[in-house]
């Protein structure tokens, strides 16, 4: 499943097709060689937990003067605040030259590095749709009592720029996850705990190994089956194990072989869903737009027939052309709708029915015929 550097290269020639991606594999090497390899604007979306450079000193003991198992790792040290700037600069860089211009990006930080990798987000022209609010439910104390508890960390979530549009955000399933609620930006999730927690013996495997109903989230609001994400920091595969349970490719960068050999392990037991259980609420405006005039000119709704709101206090006629036309206006079935009622503005597929046998229906109702033909 790991490749070295020379291997991800000679894949990464030619288009930006996916025969040409390492997909579903893990590519070992430095994650800024291996995007630059890839094929440019080849992935939907990009994951990246970047090192924190958490600049720590000492050692951190519990009251019981039991050690902390924290963050101690070589890959998370930099020299100054400019060097870890700098790796910053050039991995952002290939991360945006390898993102399609309807992707987004992803990154996920804590106070110690977040702002100087928003900074240099924006510095790139990338786009910030939302910073989200990760809350740990169950979060490390500060065992020494010196400041406050540390029970958050941040995700940047960013389109590639201001005047990219078409990317990808599943409102109404996020919107349906959370009991028909809108999705908000704050997100109460537990660390990584129990049998989650991944171990290589009595140590953890990885110190920032991230829980996977994070990363669920993420790629259920922001790709659909069968995208493309690439996670440059790959660790011990997160991003790989929920991508293939949703029906998503992933390309995973990792240099160091003890997080590729767990990811491995770790993906391999990974089950996909199967097909019906991948559908998942898309809502209207995830869907073609089809035209009232669609109707008119397939039969389904006749020029002259007369359209009512709900109680039949207001009426229209259809125009050939599509358009309606009632006592005091004249246009479509939205600025009809809006007219009539005196209204700002007016959704005229459920504003207006039809008249079948004594019984009124909304003109929606074939609409979605179409659609499901469509589909």
């Amino acid at each position: 499943m790991a490749e070295t550097k020379n291997a991800a290269k000679a894949a990464a020639k030619g288009s930006a097709s996916a025969m040409n991606l390492p997909l579903d594999r893990i590519v070992q090497g430095d994650c800024i060689e291996v995007m630059n390899a890839l094929p440019e604007k080849s992935v939907d979306v990009i994951f990246a937990d970047p090192p924190y450079n958490m600049q720590l000193k000492d050692t951190l003991h519990r009251p019981d003067n039991s050690k902390v198992d924290g963050v101690h790792d070589a890959w998370d040290k930099f020299s100054s605040f400019s060097a870890y700037d700098d790796f910053t600069t050039r991995w952002l860089a290939a991360a945006r030259r390898v993102l399609k211009d309807t992707g987004t990006i992803w990154v996920i930080g804590s106070y110690h590095n977040i702002f100087r990798v928003g900074a240099e987000l924006q510095n790139q022209d990338f786009w910030i749709l939302n910073d989200i609010i990760w809350r740990k439910s169950n979060p490390m104390p500060n065992f020494r009592g010196t400041r406050f508890t540390n029970a958050h960390e941040t995700l940047i979530w960013a389109a590639k720029s201001a005047d990219k549009g078409g990317y990808t955000f599943n409102y109404d399933a996020m919107k349906s996850m959370n009991d028909d609620t809108q999705m908000r930006s704050d997100w109460v999730i537990p660390i990584c705990s129990g049998k989650e927690r991944l171990k290589d013996g009595e140590k953890k495997a990885h110190a920032t190994q991230k829980p996977e109903a994070l990363l669920y989230r993420v790629l259920m609001s922001s790709t659909k089956p069968g995208d493309v994400i690439l996670d440059p920091f790959f660790g011990t595969g997160t991003t790989g194990a929920v991508a293939k349970k949703l029906g998503r490719h992933f390309i995973g960068i990792e240099r160091e072989t003890d997080y590729i050999k767990v990811a491995q392990a770790r993906i391999a037991d990974a089950s996909p869903a199967d097909a019906e259980a991948l559908g998942y609420n898309e809502g209207k405006r995830a869907q073609p737009r089809v035209p009232f005039g669609t109707l008119v000119e397939r039969g389904m709704i006749t020029p002259g027939t007369t359209l009512y709101d709900s109680h039949r206090r207001f009426a229209a006629r259809v125009r050939t052309d599509g358009t309606l036309v009632a006592a005091d206006s004249k246009g479509s079935i939205h600025q009809v709708g809006a007219s009539v009622q005196g209204a700002p503005a007016c959704n005229g597929w459920t504003f207006w029915h039809v008249e079948k046998k004594g019984q009124l229906y909304p003109i929606d109702v074939f609409r979605q015929q179409i659609w499901a033909e469509m589909h």
